[in-house]
């Protein structure tokens, strides 16, 4: 899951983004509205975290110009705006939920899930395609009826091509679904956990893993076609 923190303070962004990555979210900040409309026209984001009160464009101006275009990202205001007036104008236009700071992280993560679990409901929990099943509520993968451990980036990469079989993802694009933004795009780090992934899912059932190819030059895909195959 990809989250994008929008705040202009830096001590408090900064601190957001380390806690919410060690509870094993993908995360990006903006740090003001210009920046966070760019960000989000770009990047796929399963969830915002959005301060009002921000240089260049307000929080009200983001939220409208994302409600106009994306019904389905939740959107978290993070605010000091505390006035029942201000939580009533959020929500009227769009926001899933609303905290004021100060705030305790237990209770802001504690929403996050939350949000996470509408927007999974709304969505297939469980995906299947071949002999390998993935839980997205869970976070749970089986190759056949055997579970495998993955980890957060394995199972991001694995996530976003099962619910999008037979449909070819340069490395790049995987990566900015599962990485943080500052991430090396020149480095060996994708292929490794590509290559992790495969033999993992090999361990148990071979077959399973000819599935996750790699089309030399372009890309890679989840299909049970037969693809030539990369490193």
């Amino acid at each position: 899951m990809r989250i994008l923190i929008v705040e202009d303070d830096p001590l408090l962004g900064e601190g957001l983004c380390m806690g919410l990555r060690k509870k094993g979210y993908a995360v990006d900040k903006a740090t003001d509205g210009f920046q966070a409309i760019e960000m989000i026209e770009i990047t796929e984001y399963d969830l915002i975290v959005l301060d009002l009160s921000l240089p260049n464009m307000s929080g009200w101006e983001i939220l409208e110009n994302v409600r106009a275009h994306d019904l389905e990202i939740r959107i978290l205001i993070l605010s000091a705006k505390s006035f029942v007036e201000d939580k009533i104008k959020g929500l009227d236009m769009g926001a899933n939920d609303y905290l004021t700071k100060p705030f305790d992280f237990f209770e802001l993560e504690a929403r996050i899930r939350n949000l996470l679990r509408q927007k999974i409901s709304l969505e297939e929990s469980i995906i299947v395609y071949g002999s390998i099943s993935l839980d997205s509520a869970k976070r749970i993968v089986k190759v056949g009826e055997t579970p495998t451990k993955l980890t957060r980036k394995e199972f991001g990469i694995l996530e976003y091509l099962i619910k999008n079989p037979e449909e070819v993802y340069s490395a790049e694009k995987l990566m900015e679904h599962v990485w943080d933004g500052d991430v090396d795009l020149f480095s060996n780090t994708f292929k490794y956990h590509m290559y992790s992934l495969r033999k993992k899912v090999a361990d148990i059932d071979p077959t399973a893993a000819e599935m996750i190819q790699t089309l030399r030059g372009v890309g890679y895909c989840l299909s049970t076609k037969s693809m030539e195959r990369g490193s």
